[in-house]
């Protein structure tokens, strides 16, 4: 119980003491954070008290900046003002200066104007008394003119448009009798003193002239070894076909042909370096894109070399000298083209014959007729690449490679583009009909020659008084018979012009085409 006593005695000190301790820190927490407070407090009022010093320095620095801004901008617009107000009052001066001199033309030109309306008045016064005398005039003249054709009237039985119409009949009858008249006349004057010379020459000229005969065609047939050859040509997948058919631009057919592969194409230079490429393939017998690639490009270029050796070949022949290389390369691809199944350079160099042997007859220079004659087909080269007729197309050609005006001429005017004006021009034309008429020289499908020779005789049909047509000599000639009592010998001769004329309208045809209006008058009598 004491041991209790005393601790609890002992305790209470301690507690206390605690309690004491604790409420003096307390205490001394309080004042130091009121102390502290202030200070901040203190701190924070100063901040703010410079702060807004210096923001009103700075708005008062701010205030005159924009005030003298606004002073500035003041003066500007005032200036701009005072420059704009200056212009536009000499502008108004120019433009009350302008006027002020309008005015003075305008009141000069009305002075004139008045004047002129004056003078108007008095020639229309004068007008009107002259159309008043010529009104009375023309009813005089008018009543004299009813009056004169009452008593023609009279006189013939005829109204006036039946009386017109007559006379235009007989006006139209004379000029047809006088025009057949004279073109009859001048016809036989020209065949007595042209035909018997023109014949001797043309005859000479082809009896001169032989030439071999080429044909080619669209196709072209290359022969193979065996059957078994068509699948390496085709290739896997039609791969080796294909390559040589974009290689060379031309069609690979391969059908049921026994040995035999055909290659198609418009361009015969391209079908040539297709048939010899795929010859050497064959033979090489290693088919594949990038050989048959390498054997085209090499073809090619042999073709090339091989083209301008027969332009030269083929020039030297026909002796004409001095040719630009272009056109030598241009005439050697000539040899590849046909027309109607005429080998194109033999053409031309039978026209270049043909040429030199008449222009001698005839007393022209002999070596420009043939170099004509030469190069008159020269657009038929590249008329598959150019627009245009093949006439014009080789003058071009011909003009840019500096031949002479006359050989230009006689290019562009073998088939009628251009008027012949030289004698040369109608030398070329005429051989190269020569040529191209001559037995032999050209093919064409039955179907195509009897519809001509047809078309031929119903255009004769089509002509009034024609009893009966006949197409003779593989249509190049045309034998009409007409009525004798409708058809006069006068009106023969006109038929025939007419009947050529709508023949060269109407008909294409190579050489010429001779039209015979034959008139017969048979007188039948009986003895009895």
């Amino acid at each position: 119980m004491d041991n209790i006593n005393q601790l609890n005695l002992e305790g209470i000190p301690l507690i206390l003491v605690r309690v004491l301790s604790g409420v003096i820190l307390l205490v001394i927490g309080y004042l130091s954070r009121k102390f502290l407070a202030g200070r901040k407090l203190a701190r924070a009022e100063a901040l703010a008290k410079k702060t807004i010093a210096e923001a009103e320095k700075e708005a008062e620095a701010r205030k005159r900046e924009v005030s003298l801004e606004a002073k500035e901008e003041l003066y500007r617009i005032r200036a701009k003002f005072e420059e704009e107000t200056r212009e536009r009052r000499q502008e108004l001066l120019r433009l009350e200066k302008r006027l002020g001199e309008r005015g003075a033309n305008l009141e000069r030109k009305v002075d004139f104007l008045e004047k002129k309306e004056r003078e108007i008045a008095g020639r229309g016064r004068e007008l009107t008394a002259r159309q008043k005398l010529l009104g009375e005039r023309e009813q005089e003249l008018q009543a004299l003119l009813n009056e004169e054709k009452e008593k023609l009237q009279r006189i013939s039985g005829l109204n006036r448009e039946e009386a017109r119409k007559l006379l235009l009949k007989k006006m139209e009858d004379d000029v047809r009798q006088d025009a057949a008249i004279m073109i009859r006349r001048i016809e036989q004057e020209t065949k007595e003193t042209a035909e018997k010379k023109a014949r001797e020459i043309i005859t000479l000229a082809i009896q001169r002239c032989a030439a071999d005969q080429v044909t080619e065609s669209t196709v072209t047939v290359v022969s193979l070894p065996g059957d078994e050859m068509k699948g390496r040509i085709i290739g896997r997948e039609g791969r080796n076909i294909r390559a040589l058919e974009m290689a060379t631009g031309i069609n690979v057919i391969i059908d049921d042909t026994p040995e035999a592969v055909t290659l198609s194409g418009f361009d015969p230079v391209r079908r040539e370096i297709a048939r010899i490429a795929l010859e050497r393939l064959i033979t090489d017998g290693r088919i594949h894109p990038a050989r048959i690639e390498e054997v085209v490009e090499k073809v090619r270029q042999e073709m090339d070399v091989s083209i301008r050796e027969i332009g030269e070949q083929a020039a030297f022949e026909a002796g004409v000298h001095g040719l630009h290389p272009e056109e030598i390369k241009l005439l050697g691809r000539l040899k590849y083209r046909t027309s109607y199944g005429q080998n194109v350079l033999q053409h031309s160099k039978e026209v270049a014959y043909l040429a030199g042997i008449m222009s001698s007859e005839l007393g022209v220079d002999a070596k420009i007729a043939k170099r004509a004659g030469f190069l008159h087909d020269l657009g038929k080269a590249v008329d598959h690449e150019v627009e245009g007729a093949h006439a014009r197309i080789g003058a071009d050609l011909a003009k840019r490679y500096g031949e002479s005006p006359p050989v230009i001429q006689a290019i562009v005017s073998h088939h009628g583009e251009e008027e012949p004006d030289t004698i040369l021009a109608v030398l070329i034309q005429a051989a190269d009909a020569v040529s191209a008429s001559r037995p032999g020289a050209r093919r064409e499908t039955l179907e195509t020659y009897v519809q001509r020779l047809e078309k031929l005789e119903k255009i004769a049909d089509s002509f009034q008084g024609v009893e009966k047509a006949y197409a003779i000599q593989a249509g190049r000639e045309i034998r009409v018979m007409v009525e004798p009592d409708r058809i006069g010998d006068a009106e023969a001769a006109s038929l025939a012009r007419d009947l050529s004329k709508k023949i060269e309208e109407q008909m294409e045809y190579p050489g010429q085409i001779k039209v015979t209006v034959i008139r017969e008058t048979r007188a039948v009598d009986y003895a009895k």
